[in-house]
């Protein structure tokens, strides 16, 4: 099995235009900022993202929306008893290795991203843990972001044979434009115990590029969203070498206008890192 031997980081630069990136249940459902302004995008949010994306190339995943379900498992433990060399391993003790090494084989997102396996059941409950080697950071805007919030109605009866009820009022919000940067690493010796392979990692670059892909709901409309450029840097060993941080930081991206309005508003820099070059790639 061609495992992957060597760290690797990336960042992607992607924009938002009159959508809603990640909304925030706490507040509304309105676009995630921080106390300075910053939009954010969660990493679950990012991950979600990447496992549709993964679906769609025809990969098997374990963490499936319901929306985008591809088997009839309704729950994770069936998906999970689904397999039935999982099944036999959930009723034993002391298999903890063998379940995480069988789960990392039938699933791409548990070798990716690891995964919590915890179901409750005297003869068939199990509690392990998976770590996997892919991190992603939480994307934060290169500007504060402005949040425009629309008022809207619902004129429609749920139900036949009942008098139309009064309007329904609601709240609608959207990003009008932001720039975000997202961070992310792989790292070779939690690849190692979870057969993250050379291949899974190309996989995971060609999302990268095409994330919003299939992505679209009434609060990312088609094209809203939009990756622009892909930083792709494989280090010549296990540990790399740089640091992660010195590798993200080596991009900056910075607006050339008081107030930007479109990607052209802004400068990207990419500072030089001796013996480590990024494959750029544009995004689809």
């Amino acid at each position: 099995m061609n495992v992957l031997n060597h760290k690797i980081d990336f960042t992607v630069i992607l924009s938002v235009s009159k959508a809603n990136p990640n909304g925030d249940p706490l507040n509304g459902n309105r676009p995630r900022q921080n106390y300075d302004g910053y939009g954010e995008i969660s990493d679950v949010a990012i991950k979600r993202k990447i496992r549709n994306r993964l679906q769609d190339m025809g990969e098997s995943i374990f963490v499936q929306s319901n929306d985008r379900r591809s088997d009839s498992y309704e729950s994770l433990r069936d998906r999970a008893e689904g397999n039935e060399e999982l099944k036999k391993l959930m009723k034993g003790k002391g298999m903890g290795d063998q379940f995480a090494q069988e789960a990392c084989a039938a699933w791409m997102d548990v070798r990716s991203f690891g995964q919590v396996f915890a179901f409750k059941g005297e003869k068939s409950g199990v509690s392990i843990g998976v770590r996997g080697p892919v991190s992603i950071h939480t994307a934060t805007s290169v500007a504060p972001i402005d949040i425009t919030s629309m008022q809207i109605t619902k004129s429609v009866n749920s139900e036949s044979g009942k008098e139309r009820g009064s309007d329904t009022m609601g709240m609608k919000h959207r990003v009008d434009h932001g720039v975000y940067v997202l961070n992310g690493s792989i790292n070779t010796q939690l690849a190692e115990k979870t057969n993250f392979t050379k291949e899974d990692a190309e996989k995971l670059k060609q999302v990268l590029v095409s994330l919003f892909e299939n992505d679209a709901s009434s609060a990312r409309p088609e094209g809203s969203m939009e990756v622009h450029k892909v930083y792709w840097w494989e280090h010549s060993s296990k540990l790399g070498q740089y640091s992660s941080a010195k590798v993200h930081r080596s991009v900056t991206v910075k607006p050339t206008t008081e107030e930007p309005k479109d990607f052209s508003d802004y400068e990207i820099h990419l500072a030089t890192l001796e013996g480590l070059e990024p494959e750029i790639l544009d995004g689809l």
